[in-house]
């Protein structure tokens, strides 16, 4: 008789959280209790997998593939080791961790300023849209305004999307739920096509809990992205190149690279084939996906040999397909890597993976009882939602990458440069010549056609650093004049990699083109 109820049991989960037709949304959904733990596990270990499987490629495939003939690495034990010796590689899980520290500690109703503050003074490296909203909130600027185009050049890179695993796992079934959780917390760090990467994450995380039909997911969650947004129509173009390449990723990756490659804002890829923009990676998502057919490894393996962020990616789809199978129907050729490391704490965080499947479990319970659902006899009762396309914005409207140009601090430790167009990016990294040196703070004036715009003091700490020197748009097109000055100079430090951008409002034309 035991052996019989666990076998109706294990049905019973089957047919609640694994179902090839796709979920009439809206509806009351019924998930044992053990299964969406089960399911929370497995998202969590599924991103921890494959980040760590994608970390030796992380941009070193920038506007190219990984081979097929280049075999890729990973062992039984492998995250343990790299937990211990490489714990850089996890900036997107610990900065989830970060965020289900703060609803931990809390509650759902943890104000803005909270998560802000809590990573922005952590201990922890940050790049690109992480660290440009580290600055601006270090320096007294709230959200959502630390996010903004305006004040972030970062501000549609990847940044929330891969960190925003959290928001859908603590979601089930309810993406709008998720999304009005990223609409908080994913504005301090990014702004439209940004921001909606990890929306779309969000969605897709929120829906594997009800289906395993993997381009049900993909097309559904979608709908959580307004028409209108650029993201939006390159996710569309890739589900219509599936259709039309069904058994070639790489045709799919090709037509990506001719259409959606090209990064017109940040300055580390204006120009350059390093591409951390939000949406070529998430299109690389989701073509592993499709073309991964619902196989894990094989969908890890395409995320990774799609290149540019090729950690993330695999960690994105590995959480996604591992909260659609569960933890313990991960393959063992996958779970193995996990051996000896699930009690380790992420570095400069109190959290492991135990903890935060129990943690991920707690919390969202709390979420479905907040949106009309309830635990019942051993299973929970999800009010399923159907999605709701957040509100339209877009970055950088108008703006194209024009000019790149080098530039040399003068005598008079000025920076000086003439420039004709509708805005302005100085790159810069303050240093120390000598790494022996204590940290340094320039107090610099920059000043544009004569007037003084703002004094931005430029870290030569990594931790608190600003990405740039300074940058100004949209400005009203015609010629401009900066000059940047730096009051404090020393002798023992120096501003290395100047070079500015100019943008104006459409591409520049290339004369040996006929258009």
């Amino acid at each position: 008789m035991k052996k019989l109820l666990n076998l109706l049991f294990a049905a019973s989960c089957l047919t609640a959280a694994a179902q090839k037709t796709p979920v009439r949304l809206g509806g009351a959904v019924t998930i044992p209790e053990a299964v969406l733990r089960d399911k929370i596990k497995g998202g969590w270990a599924g991103q921890t997998i494959g980040v760590t499987f994608g970390g030796p490629y992380e941009f070193k495939y920038n506007g190219t593939f990984i081979q097929d003939y280049q075999p890729l690495f990973y062992s039984e034990g492998y995250i343990r080791k790299t937990m211990l010796e490489t714990p850089g590689l996890y900036d997107d899980l610990y900065m989830d961790l970060t965020f289900v520290d703060v609803f931990e500690r809390l509650g759902l109703d943890a104000p803005v300023d909270s998560f802000a503050s809590a990573f922005a003074h952590a201990g922890y490296k940050l790049w690109h849209a992480n660290q440009a909203a580290r600055y601006n909130i270090l320096h007294g600027m709230k959200a959502p305004e630390s996010g903004n185009w305006i004040n972030s050049p970062h501000a549609d890179d990847i940044d929330y999307q891969i960190e925003s695993d959290y928001a859908g796992l603590m979601s089930p079934g309810m993406p709008n739920a998720a999304s009005a959780i990223s609409d908080k917390i994913g504005h301090i760090m990014n702004y439209g096509d940004g921001w909606y990467g990890g929306v779309y994450f969000g969605a897709m995380y929120s829906l594997a809990f009800l289906s395993d039909d993997v381009p049900w997911i993909v097309g559904e969650a979608l709908k959580a992205i307004p028409e209108g947004s650029s993201y939006r129509k390159c996710m569309t173009d890739v589900i219509n190149w599936h259709r039309q390449y069904p058994d070639d990723w790489h045709s799919t990756w090709f037509e990506l690279q001719k259409k959606w490659s090209s990064d017109r804002a940040c300055p580390e890829g204006v120009f350059l084939p390093f591409d951390i923009d939000a949406t070529i990676n998430s299109a690389y998502v989701v073509m592993a996906l499709l073309y991964g057919n619902g196989d894990f490894g094989r969908t890890l393996d395409i995320a990774a040999r799609a290149g540019q962020d090729a950690d993330c990616n695999p960690s994105s789809v590995g959480g996604i397909l591992g909260t659609v199978l569960g933890y313990d129907k991960l393959p063992e050729y996958w779970k193995k890597g996990l051996a000896g490391s699930e009690d380790i704490d992420f570095k400069y965080t109190t959290i492991s993976l135990n903890k935060v499947y129990a943690i991920g479990y707690r919390h969202a319970v709390e979420v479905v009882k907040r949106n009309g659902g309830r635990v019942d006899g051993g299973s929970v009762v999800i009010k399923t939602q159907a999605p709701v396309p957040v509100r339209l914005e877009q970055s950088f409207p108008g703006m194209y990458p024009v000019k790149k140009e080098e530039v040399a601090m003068n005598a008079q430790h000025e920076i000086a440069f003439d420039f004709e167009g509708t805005g302005f990016i100085l790159n810069g990294a303050p240093r120390a010549k000598n790494n022996k040196n204590p940290d340094y703070i320039y107090q610099t004036e920059v000043w544009l056609d004569g007037k003084k715009i703002e004094s931005p003091a430029l870290p030569t700490d990594f931790t608190t650093r600003r990405l740039e020197v300074c940058w100004k748009y949209p400005l009203a097109k015609g010629k401009h004049s900066v000059r940047v000055k730096v009051l404090n100079p020393d002798e023992r430090y120096e501003i290395r990699g100047l070079a500015y951008i100019v943008f104006s409002d459409a591409p520049a034309k290339d004369p040996f083109i006929q258009r």
